[in-house]
């Protein structure tokens, strides 16, 4: 039997299978933290890698965001075969790893040319690429989109089906949007609904991510609410999502959208990638924590050695 993901040691969620992980998440009672980082960029302290400052700094599960399955980088991790990258993250930071994988649509036309965000075949939410990643040792696969990339609602649920079929035994599976990601015809309140919800647990998915309340315009809390409320009815976990560089805001900010979270019903707190680019504010980290689960949770992920 799973222990909750919030008391459990780094061998312990080592050995957790699928079905473990989502009982000790669920146990946690909406007090599990997921960080997102980005490997490609300059690591904020230079020869440490992101997932391990944002472990340092409280969180349960880190989510690497443009992960490239076929050319796996990580800056500042140490010189690994590519197949083992995602282990040798796991041995430094005792943490549960998900990776984002975007279902783009070729048709629609991408406004990230040439930038950080420009999508690459290893990045796409294939079923070949989920193969990838879960034989690298991957916990969790998040079907999302980055800004101006073309993730509609509809390609999040025709990957799912396919991803179900390959590694759905294996490896949770989570979709939704963090915002528009460059459709415009989804944005606010479009973003996400019941009928996307009610598709994406159809088609697979264990967890269904939603923006949190205040990040997007006319995401309120009352209809973060309902939409989780909505999810947890039809037998599927949820994470609120932090995607809009609010991650980088003040504190203050932090624990009031982080309250709200937790008023909403959620079961996973993530905060986005581009406080400074990479990964969020460290003392944003630990302020979510601190807010949604107190000193004592917080303090004991933080302390709690990776050798235990």
């Amino acid at each position: 039997m799973a222990k909750r993901l919030l008391d459990a040691t780094a061998s312990e969620l080592a050995s957790y299978k699928k079905e473990e992980l989502l009982e000790s998440i669920v146990k946690s009672e909406g007090r599990v933290i997921a960080a997102e980082c980005i490997g490609l960029t300059m690591p904020l302290l230079t020869d440490v890698t992101n997932a391990e400052f944002v472990s340092a700094m409280g969180a349960d599960i880190v989510l690497l965001n443009m992960f490239d399955v076929n050319k796996p980088v990580i800056q500042a991790l140490p010189v690994v075969e590519a197949g083992d990258t995602i282990r040798e993250l796991k041995r430094l930071t005792g943490r549960v790893i998900g990776l984002n994988l975007e279902p783009v649509e070729e048709e629609i036309a991408s406004e990230n040319q040439g930038t950080l965000w420009e999508m690459s075949e290893g990045r796409k939410a294939t079923a070949e690429n989920a193969a990838i990643a879960r034989d690298m040792g991957v916990n969790m696969i998040l079907l999302t989109g980055n800004p101006g990339n073309g993730v509609s609602n509809k390609a999040i649920t025709d990957s799912l089906k396919a991803l179900k079929k390959e590694v759905g035994k294996d490896v949770i599976l989570a979709a939704g949007k963090m915002h528009a990601s460059g459709i415009v015809t989804e944005a606010a309140e479009n973003i996400i609904t019941k009928e996307d919800i009610e598709s994406f647990v159809q088609a697979g998915a264990d967890i269904i991510l939603l923006p949190a309340p205040g990040t997007v315009p006319g995401i309120t809390l009352e209809y973060v609410k309902t939409l989780i409320t909505y999810a947890h009815s039809l037998g599927a976990l949820t994470i609120t999502s932090i995607g809009t560089s609010q991650e980088g805001a003040d504190t203050q900010t932090i624990r009031q959208i982080a309250l709200m979270c937790k008023m909403a019903g959620t079961d996973i707190h993530h905060i986005g990638d581009t406080g400074y680019p990479g990964m969020a504010l460290p003392e944003n980290i630990q302020a979510y924590s601190v807010a949604v689960r107190g000193v004592r949770h917080t303090y004991h992920r933080i302390a709690s050695s990776v050798n235990r």
